[in-house]
């Protein structure tokens, strides 16, 4: 197995993208034969899901170019950025398939046929299948918007179960609950904008450049604050940026000591947290005075 992270990636990508196509193309063919609007709807959300994809791709693809003059700092925030295309992706899908059932709902229709409810269950596995593996990856290359592709699998496993549930309640009961395969198509779309909603915003807090968790800063300082030299960090500033680190720090020296065996500080610093922690990119390094920078320097 391949341990490149890009290649990882792009791998569990395409693998689901192309499931897709065949398993949205078998329900549409599926949902219009057997009369069933919770499957035509759960097939769009997975043609919705194929274009999400090639972004994520692209996004992947585009993150790994290596830093140049018009991107200094590189191109890795293209993988937040596909992730938020995706999570936006999925709420429009869950508002198209929701505003499309409640239309429907209203309107007597002729209950599905028995048959649908075989091609749900093949399509579930498959799905769920493909989650755990699409999301395995993503976690192992730490890239957000893998993560996020695999979670349209699971949605579309979750709108095939509400699908299957309501199918098989209008097959059971009859004309009289034909309408519960549009009800299952509705509660599948809140489902869907739930998770929508959830991968949004973890997506638009490292493009807004939020801090990581507490203890990856207080790890940086740590290993900061062990370099000979070093006898004080005075801030540290840190931002992610796909699954990449760059760190800002101001460290605080020996006002008496040279420039030069300053800047020898400065550099054993950015080498250790960097050796330390792979997944830091860059470490910027201001030095001060000990107990002059807390008098002068802005909040």
């Amino acid at each position: 197995m391949p341990d490149n992270r890009l290649e990882r990636s792009l791998r569990a990508t395409f693998i689901g993208m192309v499931t897709n196509v065949f398993l949205a193309a078998t329900k549409l063919a599926a949902g219009v034969i057997g009369r069933s609007h919770a499957l035509v709807a759960d097939a769009i959300e997975s043609f919705a899901d194929v274009f999400s994809s090639l972004i994520v791709l692209r996004g992947v693809v585009v993150a790994a170019k290596p830093a140049d003059e018009e991107h200094p700092y590189g191109h890795s925030k293209a993988e937040p950025l596909a992730a938020a295309f995706g999570a936006i992706m999925l709420l429009l899908a869950a508002g198209w398939i929701g505003i499309k059932a409640s239309v429907e709902i209203s309107h007597p229709h002729s209950s599905p046929k028995w048959f649908t409810l075989v091609v749900l269950v093949v399509v579930m596995i498959v799905k769920e299948g493909l989650f755990r593996f699409v999301w395995r990856e993503g976690e192992a290359t730490d890239n957000a918007a893998v993560r996020t592709d695999a979670w349209h699998h699971r949605s579309d496993a979750i709108t095939s179960l509400a699908a299957f549930i309501g199918i098989g309640i209008a097959l059971a009961g009859g004309e009289k609950f034909s309408r519960a395969d549009d009800a299952a198509a509705i509660f599948a779309a809140v489902i869907i904008a739930w998770n929508g909603w959830h991968l949004l915003q973890p997506a638009l807090n490292e493009l807004m450049d939020k801090a990581p968790d507490p203890e990856t800063i207080a790890r940086i300082k740590q290993i900061a604050n062990e370099i000979d030299g070093v006898a004080h960090i005075e801030k540290c500033f840190v931002r992610k940026a796909g699954h990449l680190l760059f760190v800002e720090m101001h460290v605080e020296v020996d006002p008496q000591m040279t420039v030069l065996r300053s800047h020898e500080i400065a550099h054993d610093v950015k080498d250790a947290i960097r050796e330390e922690m792979r997944v830091v990119k860059d470490v910027l390094i201001h030095i001060e005075p000990l107990g002059i920078s807390a008098k002068k320097s802005l909040p």
